[in-house]
């Protein structure tokens, strides 16, 4: 589910300060390369500024704790998933200022993956670190039944966009050059995929499972569980919309 691994961005300033972006899963070699890059910046871990309460991004906060007790740990606080994590989360809210190295971090809460979603902008470089709003090469899941919506996925999206950032450095994958390009084909992916729902409904399909399998035709079955949850997703836009109704979880326009 996270294809090549999760990434980590570092931003160590030129007076000792660092931040880190994401806390990744607390992998001993991923705390011994942080580590040595602070060691050779003669930087200190002040500031964990983390995307998302997903355990990839999230779950190394404990141990990064141990490891850097001074740092300060900030996040968007998503009740019932915070806890999980033993460490005194700072809030960060939209349009918060944040310190990152010598320069500052806009705070642009982007939920619809996740009701605490946070990308961060560096205005200067036109650089955006979106977390999980983007993939290149592929798609994002929207866990609606842990607090997915993709109805707010979209928006923020589009709030991406209006920025007309330069650069985005994602959670997962390779850097984007080229963000208006990847952030209008995820929104017409989704537009194609909701069209795929609706003609599913059309024929007479009426369970996730059913749309789902009519979709996503031979896809690894390791990933089916994601493609239900996508589909549940459109599911739940269209029921918003008043577009489709849901009577005990079987689906019709």
């Amino acid at each position: 589910m996270t294809g090549s691994g999760n990434n980590t961005y570092l931003i160590a300033s030129t007076r000792g300060s660092a931040a880190l972006i994401d806390a990744g899963v607390g992998d001993p070699r991923h705390l011994a390369d942080l580590d040595a890059e602070l060691r050779a910046r003669e930087a200190r871990l002040d500031h964990v500024l983390v995307t998302h309460g997903h355990r990839d991004h999230a779950s190394g906060a404990p141990g990064l704790a141990r490891a850097y007790p001074e740092a300060i740990f900030v996040k968007r606080p998503w009740s019932g998933e915070d806890a999980q994590y033993a460490v005194p989360w700072r809030t960060a809210s939209d349009g918060d200022l944040l310190p990152a190295g010598d320069d500052e971090l806009k705070v642009i809460h982007t939920p619809g993956h996740s009701p605490d979603h946070l990308a961060f902008w560096h205005e200067p470089s036109g650089t955006i670190f979106s977390g999980d709003l983007v993939v290149h090469g592929s798609s994002v899941m929207i866990h609606t039944s842990r607090g997915g919506n993709l109805s707010e996925y979209l928006r923020s999206l589009e709030r991406l966009m209006m920025l007309e950032p330069k650069v985005l450095l994602p959670a997962h994958g390779p850097r984007v050059d080229a963000p208006r390009q990847l952030l209008t084909s995820y929104l017409e992916h989704r537009r194609m995929r909701e069209q795929q729902v609706l003609d599913a409904l059309h024929a007479g399909r009426a369970t996730v499972q059913e749309i789902a399998e009519s979709i996503y035709d031979g896809l690894d079955p390791a990933l089916m569980p994601a493609a239900h949850e996508n589909v549940r997703a459109h599911l739940e836009k269209l029921k918003a919309q008043g577009l489709v109704i849901d009577e005990a979880d079987r689906w019709r326009l």
